[in-house]
């Protein structure tokens, strides 16, 4: 075990907010950068908690670019504010569907994007659509729009679509006909209207870019090039037997006249980002996975002009054994500011984009996000997170290899944790190396232990968790184990293929070597441990109860149980299809191996969760009960959210979660009486 790891900036005000819940969830979260084009002005949203604690609030909070000023909040308002975009003459856009004084009577309810003058003056409204506006971009030198508004399929503008909608609504209509698949995603359902991409130079109508996109534009994001004449964007295109594949096109954003300019039978493409240049696109290019072969993500350049036919597509970084996951493009086009998981921290990358040379910018534990880069090409901002930081901006040179951030006064303090942060190591039954993070609580005395599994599974405990804070369970006295088994990110290529298609495999047994390893510390308390975890971390945790009594509880949120269900039910079946052979999910599959389970189950699930359906809860939650012979001494409990998703998102029903769990943790790690939540009596 390594010493405990020093946050970037070690001050931090007196007190913690961790041992109360309604504290914790009080806590404002930032989330986003824009900078102005002069670079003086650096903008985030901070969702607050609104007057009812139900619910958090986003508004937008200015920064000091240079690090001298405090933060100030620009927009208050009950519906909250988002997604600010700078215009070439510094107006800071957003979306709002807060009132506006000026609208008719009858005007849709929708968010629209409004304008904050730089010269000062009040917000006022600039662009409408029926159904809502988000994700605005702006061309940096022409000042051209780009937008996505929901419209349903049949309208031809926007008074159509009002019109059609109010049709709809007067006639209580909330059926969707489908024709293609998906029909849902994570935690909505698509239609009956469809994204669609607009446009709009200054003072001009929008232009429709997709007036029939059905899917394509589900899941993707766009981007504008400079001069406003062309728009970028991921595209959904059917293969047939209910599959798809991600491309990436381009627009004319004056005819709406489309061209591929990267599709690949054996890839998906996204996140294009135009070169401020005019000339490049870089975006993320994944190889699609078989049930042998695990998925790779790389960088690709694809020339602006091009069409998808003349092979242009170049890799710049091709042996770099990382997965890129967000990008930028340095001012003068040369480079490339990448995020991208390592060793169990998210560092920011530079890659030259003709060389192809890869150079870490940030030299500690951070996990970095939103990166921009100021007009003179010195400086990188960002948002920087870690296992034991909320997310705060950061300054950092453009150039310099393994600096140490500077952190800007932002709209949030730094609170004080109720522990502290290590590492462990270990080496898995195969010869790899393994590690983790291990949270301790501030104690004397040994600790019980919490095994906490990851989601994804490509994933890797690497940033601040809202959801999944280990905090909170330090807070209680418990040291909490953070894993990353075959799979995980950050680690290599080999280290996702060696668990790839063998979830209860490799991912496994990393899992219990490294909580043998921990266990052997005089920190914790061996005899006191308990499993966890969501999603593909709930798999993990139905796994592990099948194949193990070691644990005294277990609690599985969202979780994967009868591979077979979940599968062909999920939103997502198609990428399923291309993960598991059906023998290599009935070998992987927890439900199985019900009968061999002893240890005392939490079983939690949202009846919105679309990308892990309800089905798998309720089934879970059968097949324990079938076996449960006297109901008067049954070990396990149902923690059942009707209108929640795969996450847990409004703030009192995130309380109630926490609550619960703390309940059946303290009732059968810690031996204390069970105490059901008092909402819940």
């Amino acid at each position: 075990m390594s010493e405990p790891v020093s946050p970037a900036e070690p001050a931090t005000p007196p007190g913690t907010p961790f041992a109360d819940l309604q504290s914790f969830v009080a806590l404002p979260r930032l989330a986003g950068l824009a900078l102005s084009p002069d670079g003086s002005r650096l903008v985030t949203t901070v969702a607050h908690l609104d007057r009812d604690r139900t619910a958090w609030r986003p508004a937008l909070w200015e920064v000091d670019p240079a690090g001298e000023a405090p933060a100030h909040r620009l927009t208050r308002s009950g519906k909250g504010e988002s997604a600010p975009a700078f215009t070439p003459e510094g107006d800071l856009l957003f979306v709002s569907a807060r009132p506006d004084p000026e609208a008719a009577p009858d005007a849709p309810d929708a968010a629209a994007l409004w304008s904050l003058p730089a010269g000062g003056g009040e917000a006022h409204v600039v662009r409408t659509r029926p159904g809502g506006i988000a994700s605005p971009l702006v061309a940096r030198e022409a000042g051209t729009l780009l937008v996505t508004s929901a419209t349903l399929p049949g309208a031809v503008s926007g008074e159509d679509d009002a019109a059609r909608r109010k049709a709809r609504s007067e006639k209580k209509i909330s059926a969707i006909l489908h024709d293609g698949y998906p029909v849902r995603f994570w935690d909505h359902d698509l239609g009956p209207d469809e994204a669609r991409l607009l446009a709009a130079r200054p003072g001009e109508p929008w232009t429709d870019l997709t007036p029939a996109p059905g899917g394509a534009l589900v899941d993707t994001s766009a981007d504008i090039a400079p001069d406003g004449r062309t728009a970028v964007t991921g595209w959904n295109v059917s293969d047939g037997h209910g599959a798809s594949r991600a491309t990436v096109v381009a627009f004319d954003t004056t005819t709406g006249e489309r061209r591929t300019l990267l599709d690949d039978p054996g890839h998906d493409f996204g996140t294009p980002r135009v070169s401020p240049d005019g000339r490049t696109v870089a975006a993320i290019r994944t190889r699609r996975s078989t049930p042998e072969r695990a998925p790779r993500q790389t960088l690709v350049l694809v020339p602006l002009a091009g069409d998808g036919t003349d092979g242009g597509a170049r890799g710049p970084a091709d042996d770099w054994d990382r997965w890129p996951t967000a990008l930028t493009w340095t001012p003068d086009s040369s480079a490339l500011i990448v995020t991208a998981d390592e060793q169990g921290c998210g560092p920011l990358f530079r890659v030259e984009v003709q060389t192809g040379a890869v150079t870490r910018l940030t030299g500690d534990h951070g996990a970095y996000t939103d990166p921009v880069v100021s007009p003179d090409g010195a400086y990188v901002f960002a948002l920087r997170s870690a296992v034991d930081s909320p997310p705060a901006p950061v300054r950092l040179d453009a150039h310099t290899a393994d600096q140490q951030p500077t952190l800007l006064p932002g709209p949030a303090e730094q609170p004080a944790l109720p522990g502290t942060l290590t590492e462990v190591t270990a080496t898995a039954e195969d010869g790899s190396p393994l590690r983790a993070w291990l949270v301790l609580p501030e104690t004397d005395d040994p600790a019980p232990l919490l095994l906490w599994v990851h989601g994804g599974p490509l994933n890797s405990w690497n940033a601040w968790q809202w959801r999944w804070n280990p905090w909170l369970m330090a807070a209680r006295g418990y040291a909490v184990l953070l894993p990353d088994p075959a799979l995980s990110t950050g680690y290599g290529q080999d280290f996702v293929q060696r668990g790839w298609g063998a979830w209860g495999g490799p991912p496994y047994t990393d899992l219990m070597v490294l909580t043998n390893v921990t266990e052997t510390l005089p920190e914790v308390d061996a005899s006191r441990t308990a499993a966890m975890g969501g999603s593909f971390g709930g798999y993990m945790a139905n796994w592990i109860a099948g194949h193990t009594d070691r644990f005294r509880a277990i609690v599985t949120h969202a979780s994967l149980w009868a591979l077979d269900q979940f599968g062909p039910t999920t939103d997502f079946a198609d990428y399923w299809l291309i993960e598991m052979t059906p023998e290599m999910a009935a070998e992987n599959s927890p439900h199985h191996h019900v009968d061999a389970i002893t240890t005392p189950m939490l079983v939690i699930h949202g009846d919105k969760d679309y990308r892990v359906p309800i089905g798998e809860g309720l089934r879970l939650w059968w097949d324990l009960q079938s076996r449960v012979a006297d109901p008067g001494k049954n070990p396990h409990r149902f923690l059942y959210f009707p209108d929640e998703n795969h996450w847990v998102l409004t703030p009192q029903h995130a309380v109630l979660w926490y609550e619960t769990v703390h309940a059946f943790l303290a009732h059968h790690v810690l031996g204390e009486p069970w105490r059901t939540p008092e909402l819940l009596r």
